[in-house]
């Protein structure tokens, strides 16, 4: 089988190029991405990304369509991982490459006939989690609507990426999967996250140890997934052709206190969600913070995810603990660990 990763140099591909080595059934990968790894003194080559044969592509580029049409041609399977978070004051660029990028790796799998595509989607997707009454808490299977969350770029970007694989779904005969995650992380994405969603502020306030407290609205609640457990989420549905949406996530919420747990000796201090939005907002507009208020307004509503799907239909269960994969992250983040690709890098 030959796997073809498209934006496998970030948190995810790093990982599922890891997973991949595991599988027989895999005889090559072909790994695209716009910042490759290269032997000459700005990143190095090692496992796992050496176990690829690397092909750069910008989705957003003039090129795409050609340099796609190359990496894709004689795949087995194509996985899309490519998404842009940054620079989040620039939304058309952010849109080229998260949707019409999506548009272009769907159009050139049609073109060289390969057969299964699968998509990174995510939980960011999902319309609000009090939508027709429900409880913020309460559970949603993958058939819960994707219309995203009013006000996040990001969830507006993913749910139109849904729509999109919809219209695939309708108009061909082409297998499609879409993989609908929680927050993935892992020590060797430390440095990527810091630097996308802290900025050089939030990052040196974190790598004190511990945090004196930290302010968080009380109604805060995540889900998280280790990007290794995510990884082998991917490599059964690629292993086994299996088409539809996936919730894959680790079915404990963490709530503020979790968070406090790990940054802070479990001291935090609880702000309303209107005053820690309108500070969130200011810093963002005045670029003292990389994100702005669409991510708190994500984190307040997305629903919780049933991962019942995929542990029947894959087999899967997460081996990560949530609180664990959360302490793994901060104290990545707190020693600058990375990687050797160039998203991944230490800085």
């Amino acid at each position: 089988m030959r796997v073809v990763v498209v934006g496998a140099s970030g948190n995810v591909g790093t990982a599922l190029l890891r997973r991949l080595t595991e599988e027989p059934v895999v005889t090559s990968v072909v790994a695209v991405a716009r910042r490759v790894p290269r032997a000459d003194g700005s990143s190095t080559v090692r496992f796992p990304h050496d176990v690829a044969t690397w092909r750069y592509a910008d989705v957003a580029a003039s090129d795409a369509d050609e340099r796609l049409d190359a990496a894709v041609a004689g795949a087995d399977v194509v996985v899309h991982l490519a998404w842009a978070i940054q620079p989040s004051h620039d939304r058309r660029y952010l849109r080229r490459v998260n949707v019409e990028g999506t548009r272009r790796v769907t159009a050139a799998v049609r073109r060289a006939g390969v057969q299964h595509l699968v998509v990174a989607s995510s939980v960011g997707a999902y319309s609000p989690a009090r939508y027709a009454g429900e409880a913020r808490d309460t559970p949603v299977s993958e058939a819960w609507p994707v219309e995203g969350i009013p006000g996040s770029s990001y969830s507006e970007d993913k749910a139109a990426v849904e729509s999109l694989l919809d219209d695939v779904d309708r108009e061909t005969g082409l297998v499609v999967s879409r993989v609908r995650s929680a927050l993935v992380f892992q020590r060797d994405a430390a440095s990527e996250i810091s630097r996308y969603f802290l900025g050089p502020f939030g990052t040196r306030v974190l790598r004190r140890e511990p945090l004196p407290t930290v302010p968080l609205p009380g109604g805060l609640r995540l889900q998280v997934v280790h990007a290794d457990d995510l990884a082998d989420a991917y490599a059964r549905i690629v292993v086994g052709r299996h088409p539809g949406p996936f919730n894959v996530a680790h079915p404990t919420v963490l709530t503020a206190q979790d968070v406090a747990d790990v940054v802070a000796d479990g001291s935090w201090r609880e702000v309303p969600f209107g005053t820690a939005r309108t500070a969130l907002a200011a810093a963002w507009r005045a670029r003292l913070v990389p994100v702005g208020e669409g991510w708190l307004d994500m984190a307040m509503r997305v629903p919780v995810l049933d991962t019942t799907f995929a542990k029947e239909l894959l087999r899967w269960a997460p081996v990560h603990d949530a609180k664990d994969t959360l302490a793994e992250l901060v104290t990545g983040i707190r020693d600058g660990a990375g990687t050797s690709t160039p998203p991944l890098v230490p800085r």
